[in-house]
């Protein structure tokens, strides 16, 4: 029986200023994340660029962090990718009521999955200091709720494969406020919209690299989503090789401690799932 490790959710490119497709979408940096892939086990290996990298997303958003960032095109990525051996995909925020706007922009390319995430809450952001959320609202409960609630409808709105990074609004960790409230009260319209829409949850180690130094998303998050028959995902948000599988040891032990045998494997918009492979060294 084939088992599977995958690393759908990650980058060619840093995310940092002057990383201009022509550098980063090459076949030698590619070749690079596919030794990293084998290194680490990975079978499936997929690209999914943040979306508002490409001038096309500004057709469903017209922020100004994403005019400042929107400079490539959308199709010559998906055209390298395809001619690639690595999974076409995108990474893809939602917009509250750009719905529309987002689904002729994915279907109109054949995309093997969308990853849809949850940056933004109203003008601000939950991990960009330049657009800190947290510096309008000392509220963590409020943003807390906030949050949540737009990953509820980011699940509930049909568009997505993989929902990314569940709880990314706690990436500063102690550098910023923690709510009240138990944690739970906020997961379960997420986790609600998780069961009924069928979307597949991310277990991110990104997080392993961020101030928190844990996965995404914790572990209630992970039980809740286990209750209400969730499938899982699996990826390290890589935005260089050497972030390829890495954590995927501490992964892969704790969906193993949580009865978690199989994740989604993607082809096409197609989901199946595999049993879960086990991890090769340390990375």
């Amino acid at each position: 029986m084939r088992t599977v490790l995958t690393d759908y959710h990650l980058h060619l490119r840093p995310d940092e200023e002057d990383t201009p497709p022509e550098r980063f979408f090459t076949k030698e940096n590619v070749d690079s994340y596919l030794a990293a892939a084998t290194e680490a086990g990975i079978a499936e290996l997929g690209v999914s660029e943040h979306i508002h990298r490409f001038t096309q997303a500004l057709e469903i958003w017209s922020h100004p962090f994403w005019e400042e960032q929107a400079r490539d095109d959308l199709d010559a990525y998906c055209e390298f990718v395809r001619g690639t051996e690595l999974r076409l995909g995108i990474e893809c925020d939602f917009v509250p009521g750009a719905e529309d706007r987002t689904a002729t922009l994915l279907e109109a390319r054949d995309f093997d999955y969308v990853v849809g995430s949850v940056h933004f809450v109203g003008e601000a952001a939950v991990d960009h200091e330049g657009w800190d959320i947290w510096e309008g609202s000392g509220d963590a409960d409020e943003v807390w709720r906030r949050y949540f609630e737009s990953l509820a409808a980011c699940a509930s709105s049909g568009l997505f494969d993989i929902l990314a990074h569940p709880d990314l609004v706690k990436v500063w960790g102690s550098g910023r406020p923690s709510p009240e409230r138990d944690p739970r009260f906020y997961y379960e319209p997420a986790v609600e919209a998780i069961a009924a829409s069928g979307i597949a949850v991310e277990i991110s180690t990104a997080g392993l690299r961020k101030p928190v130094g844990e996965l995404y998303p914790a572990p209630g998050f992970v039980e809740m989503c286990l209750e209400a028959g969730a499938a899982f995902a699996l990826s390290s948000d890589a935005h260089l090789p050497e972030h390829v599988g890495f954590g995927y040891d501490r992964a892969v032990e704790f969906l193993g401690e949580v009865g978690v045998g199989e994740i989604c494997v993607f082809e096409r918009r197609q989901r199946r799932l595999e049993p879960l492979g086990v991890t090769v060294g340390e990375h």
